[in-house]
């Protein structure tokens, strides 16, 4: 997660602050799929026509949230990898496929909704591009170009579906009882099921949201190799780039929102073809908010929230990793799973950003990486061949 944290090279601030934002907003799309079946992530009437609340807060969610924090991340996790270029391609290559086996082993023996084996994936294609692109330009350009393919892709997939929802869309009683079954008892089951979920999860990686993650990767490269992801531009610059980008993004994708509450949510519609708007306007609106916290990076950055931020920031993948324990310690252990809707899930969302933030804060107080932080370095230095000493500076 923290791919551009090298041993020699000073932290850049505001990248650690709007990484740590990006966090700790993933957690606010994430904690639906953590409380309630994996239907309800995009389908608030998988039980039925929802409640006024529940629908309401479902909306909310999907104009500022959903996807918008997972598109920032990307964003700057290509800004990492063109950083990380100066460690070679040994260096790179390992590690991305540490992040990999991270990722499968989050995904089968922790929680189904894991990010990082697609971003190991996808990172092991981009690196290369990022490195042969002979300039910003052309690595904006493919940006733009791979993202409108994994776009193109999901309407085709829109067009060629069948009408009828699947279980994943509107799954039966017994199919909602089954998960909750393996979800809470854990064990065997709960794996051979997340193996099952990986299986197309991967499937999907390969034949559409690849396409788009590979894109917002080489899009943070270019902007990162423009200079401006260092911060390099006037404050007033990046307002007035906000003022443009997050209201663009909006309208793009409200009338989105709008037809999918209309239309109850109907299968084809809300699962593929209204997806469309959120996924044009979500790079713009990510876009926007990084460019308000650069803008206002002069008075942030005397701010102590803003510290708190960044360390989170810098322990990225051990922060995204305790998410993950809370939430699943919360919800399959102590029973909280479908006991709770879209809004009451969102008030635990706070505590676990507490938790993200104090437990930062005490770890940095005595070392200088996070504890995961830490590992990946290690084996990352010890498959590159660097020697175990590299790995501790």
């Amino acid at each position: 997660m923290n791919a551009n944290e090298t041993p020699a090279r000073p932290r850049i601030a505001t990248l650690d602050c709007v990484r740590g934002i990006a966090i700790l907003g993933i957690l606010l799309l994430n904690i639906s799929a953590f409380g309630l079946p994996k239907a309800a992530y995009l389908n608030p009437a998988y039980l039925g026509v929802p409640s006024d609340r529940d629908a309401w807060t479902w909306a909310l969610l999907d104009l500022f949230v959903q996807v918008k924090f997972l598109a920032m991340f990307a964003l700057l996790f290509g800004a990492g990898l063109q950083l990380l270029l100066r460690r070679g391609k040994g260096w790179v290559r390992a590690r991305l496929s540490w992040l990999v086996l991270f990722g499968l082993g989050h995904a089968i023996f922790m929680w189904d909704g894991d990010i990082l084996l697609a971003y190991g994936l996808i990172g092991l294609v981009c690196w290369r591009m990022i490195r042969d692109a002979p300039n910003t330009y052309t690595l904006l350009k493919t940006g733009v170009v791979l993202y409108l393919i994994g776009i193109a892709v999901l309407l085709l997939l829109g067009f060629i579906s069948p009408g009828e929802p699947n279980s994943f869309w509107l799954p039966g009683v017994a199919e909602l009882q089954y998960e909750k079954f393996w979800k809470l008892q854990g064990g065997v089951e709960a794996w051979r099921n997340r193996v099952d979920l990986l299986s197309s999860s991967l499937l999907a990686i390969g034949a559409q949201y690849g396409w788009q993650l590979a894109g917002l990767m080489l899009f943070g490269a270019g902007l990162m190799r423009s200079g401006w992801l260092r911060n390099s531009y006037p404050p007033a610059y990046y307002l007035r780039q906000a003022a443009w980008l997050i209201p663009l993004s909006l309208l793009i994708q409200l009338p989105g929102v709008v037809l999918q509450w209309r239309l109850n949510w109907d299968y084809r519609w809300s699962g593929f073809l209204l997806q469309v708007p959120r996924e044009l306007g979500s790079p713009l609106q990510a876009m926007g908010y990084l460019a308000l916290v650069y803008g206002f990076w002069p008075t942030l950055s005397h701010l102590r929230i803003s510290h708190w931020l960044s360390q989170v920031g810098r322990m990225a993948l051990s922060n995204y990793l305790l998410q993950t324990l809370i939430c699943t310690t919360l919800f399959y252990r102590f029973g909280l799973y479908q006991q709770l809707d879209r809004w009451q899930l969102l008030a635990i969302v706070p505590l676990v950003w507490l938790a993200n933030l104090l437990i930062s804060n005490l770890w940095l107080r005595y070392f200088s990486q996070g504890p995961m932080e830490w590992l990946w370095r290690r084996l990352t230095a010890l498959a590159a061949g660097e020697g175990t000493h590299q790995a501790t500076k």
